[in-house]
């Protein structure tokens, strides 16, 4: 149970409390916050706690310390404060630094002292449905004992639906687990600029030292180096290394491996060795569930249901702006001194309303329709005629007619460079077939619900 289990057996108070938090929070809860503390002792009714790192202690002072003073209250009388303060002792080589937020930056993650990781992207702030369940247990996976039984890890999705996070929480999480393990996590576009800049100054050694001798290397976004030649073997070159040394690979982008464009064939044939998750668009109740858990996180602010779901209705486009304009809504009733209405919100959240409404876009129909044909984005937008592929591409032209306001002109270019009368010919066509079709009109209904959220 960490340093507490070295301290509980002789002090009685500090193992009852720990105790009674297990009860109230569960033994997670205890292993990874509270049982890395050390208990000092009390003086004039203040508790004093050593916390091993800060990220440990503010996030109990933000979640637990009112719990905990409740706790020491009921052992040993009125307690007036709950003092954490940081473990001062020299830290051991190879021990927690590797990913501490204000280490060296070139053992930390995303550049350690500049980036760091955020404290708010866990694993128990990470609210999982069905869009995003599998990314999360292989997320998840990386972080235990034993052989990981895939590698590469590769993650998609769309911006704000969870990527990052889900990068920050492995980090976290192996941070908890296994100090010792040399983690690095930096985007595609800081590796880039690091190895221009090794270029440079002609210090590739130091730049291959640095990114081949870790355990986990987690990249984001890895479109970005599209048609950067020189990066890209580069990163061919230490993607194989690593793998070859069975050390973990995490890779995000905003789509899958078979659709990114610009990467070279040999680069994207590696990146589908592992496990591809594709992270999709949130359903209804996946929005609700996040509202829930931010609105249960909000003290004394009282969000009524019916707003937060108002919110899961309208606001459909990624977790990040559905987050956004929730905050939105408390910052307002807070300032101004309103309590949260649906008139309130309607109120407040106008632009975000109206953009949401009429924000359906080519790209989204694409790939919407492509997963429930259960095809590649690469073969809809093809030269290839075959019936299982040329009918969905023609009722995604549809969609797009019918739910953009884009032109049929356009709508052609997104699809290949196609003629705008080819998508004259496909929206007549599914029209046509929709009176008789059954199945194709059962098609169209779902894709319809599942582009509008």
């Amino acid at each position: 149970m960490g340093a507490v289990g070295l301290k509980a057996v002789s002090v009685d108070p500090w193992a009852r409390v720990c105790e009674r938090f297990r009860q109230e929070f569960g033994d997670h809860a205890l292993s990874s916050w509270v049982g890395q503390l050390t208990y000092v002792g009390m003086e004039n009714n203040v508790v004093e706690l050593v916390a091993p790192t800060k990220f440990i202690r503010d996030w109990i002072e933000r979640h637990y310390k009112a719990r905990l003073k409740d706790f020491f209250s009921s052992e040993q009388g009125n307690i007036r404060d709950i003092v954490i303060r940081l473990d001062t002792r020299p830290a051991q080589p190879q021990a927690s630094e590797d990913l501490d937020p204000e280490a060296d930056p070139e053992v930390s993650p995303a550049g350690g002292a500049q980036d760091g990781l955020d404290p708010r992207y866990t694993f128990e702030s990470f609210v999982v449905g069905k869009s995003n369940e599998l990314a999360y247990h292989a997320a998840r996976r990386i972080t235990e004992p034993g052989m990981v039984p895939f590698n590469p890890l590769f993650l998609h999705g769309g911006v704000g639906l969870g990527k990052t996070h889900l990068m920050h929480a492995i980090a976290w999480r192996v941070r908890q687990m296994d100090p010792s393990r040399r983690v690095v996590y930096i985007s595609a576009e800081k590796f880039m600029f690091e190895f221009i800049a090794a270029l440079r100054f002609k210090d590739t050694h130091a730049f291959k030292q640095k990114y081949r001798n870790v355990d986990l290397l987690m990249v984001d976004d890895v479109q970005f180096i599209a048609n950067k030649n020189s990066t890209q073997e580069e990163f061919f070159h230490t993607f194989n290394a690593l793998i070859d040394n069975r050390c973990q690979v995490v890779i995000t982008a905003d789509r899958s491996p078979t659709d990114l464009e610009g990467i070279e064939e040999r680069i994207i044939s590696r990146l589908g060795w592992g496990l591809v998750a594709d992270i999709h668009p949130t359903d209804y109740e996946l929005r609700l569930g996040i509202l829930q858990t931010k609105a249960e996180q909000e003290a004394g602010v009282d969000v009524p249901a019916e707003v937060i779901e108002f919110l899961a209705k309208r606001i459909t486009s990624n977790v990040r702006e559905l987050e956004g304009a929730f905050n939105r809504v408390v910052a307002y009733a807070t300032l101004v001194g309103r309590p949260i209405t649906l008139e309130v919100t309607r109120d407040v959240l106008q632009d975000l309303i109206r953009a949401n409404d009429r924000k359906v876009t080519i790209d989204e129909i694409q790939r919407t329709t492509a997963d429930y044909y259960n095809l590649r984005l690469s073969e809809m937008l093809s030269e290839r005629r075959a019936r299982n592929i040329a009918r969905p591409r023609q009722v995604a032209m549809y969609l797009s007619k019918r739910m953009t306001a884009r032109s049929l002109p356009e709508i052609g270019r997104r699809f290949g460079g196609r003629d705008h009368t080819t998508v004259m010919h496909a929206v007549k066509k599914i029209d046509d077939l929709r009176r008789d079709d059954s199945s194709l009109e059962d098609d169209i209904t779902r894709l319809t619900r599942l582009l509008e959220g």
